[in-house]
């Protein structure tokens, strides 16, 4: 990373993608975790398929398409942990957050050979809307992703256009902002897609005979607080770099729910 050429192109374009961000060793740690994930899920009967379901594929093609998600990854296997606060990983995320960063969430997208789903054009920030909008999602490539297997595409600069209207409250119009629309993003395993979450991105099907495989985290400044309740979760307040300035604000306020005997 060129630090300032760096910080001053994401500022300006609302993504940044850097290079080798992990080595090949961890890259496969994390490979072999996912597929662990997977299984583990399968066994709880939790393996469910998050494909979208809207007007943009015929219902014959919707119902092969399949994209593995899940969240708080860091929960499920350590090399998460590890990867998310790695000093490569917090070395980006001071320049282009501030020199506090903190966690708000994990989670696994894995695009399977040949059916893997669409996600449509969208914003991050109807799911989790801040005041300071610091927040970023890090896109780790845990293969090499390019336009035939559904690599990311981004709107440079669309960030500045604030909120959009969404369809649903999760993706923009794709009649107006169509997956084409977006430019591009390929990249190796190991590399790492960083964007706002006012950053307009999406990624067409995976149409190769390739896996593609990511794990994104969505970091923030501490003190950029929260405008809804909303996606509030076990790993939220995790701090990867510096402190966090509210001593009464360093994780979410819950409430255990009590259940009758035997429930």
């Amino acid at each position: 990373m060129n630090s300032q050429t760096d910080v001053d192109f994401y500022k300006e374009n609302g993504y940044l993608l850097v290079k080798g961000v992990f080595n090949q060793a961890e890259v496969e740690e994390m490979r072999e975790a996912i597929e662990s994930i997977i299984l583990r899920a399968a066994r709880a009967k939790k393996d469910n398929n998050h494909a979208w379901q809207g007007d943009y594929l015929p219902p014959e093609q919707l119902r092969k398409l399949v994209l593995k998600g899940f969240h708080d990854v860091h929960y499920h296997d350590a090399s998460f942990l590890r990867a998310l606060a790695h000093p490569n990983m917090t070395a980006v995320l001071t320049q282009l957050i501030g020199p506090n960063v903190h966690l708000h969430h994990s989670k696994m997208l894995v695009k399977p050979p040949e059916n893997g789903a669409a996600f449509p054009m969208h914003q991050d920030y109807p799911y989790f809307p801040h005041e300071l909008h610091t927040m970023l999602a890090a896109s780790v490539h845990l293969d090499r992703a390019d336009e035939e297997n559904g690599c990311l595409r981004v709107i440079p600069g669309s960030h500045k256009q604030g909120n959009l209207p969404h369809v649903g409250a999760h993706y923009l119009n794709h009649k107006e902002f169509p997956i084409a629309e977006g430019l591009a993003c390929p990249a190796d395993a190991g590399d790492v897609l960083f964007f706002n979450y006012l950053t307009i991105h999406g990624s067409d099907t995976n149409r190769s005979e390739r896996t593609r495989r990511n794990v994104l985290f969505q970091y923030k400044d501490p003190s950029d607080m929260p405008t809804q309740n909303t996606h509030f979760d076990w790993g939220m307040g995790l701090m990867v770099a510096g402190h966090n300035p509210n001593f009464e604000k360093v994780k979410p306020d819950y409430t255990i729910r009590q259940t009758s005997a035997g429930a």
